[in-house]
């Protein structure tokens, strides 16, 4: 695969992550907080 190719297969990838994640939260206020957990076990607290 040549590089464009590979971004765009990326983007599509972490837009479809980003769209199944923000459709998962009911306000904005839970998909912070779901942002913050995700941060804290990256982080390992």
């Amino acid at each position: 695969m040549n590089n464009s190719l590979k971004r765009l297969t990326l983007l599509i990838l972490v837009s479809s992550f980003f769209a199944l994640v923000g459709a998962g939260c009911q306000t904005t206020k839970g998909f912070g907080r779901d942002v913050e957990k995700v941060g804290e076990k990256i982080q390992g607290e």
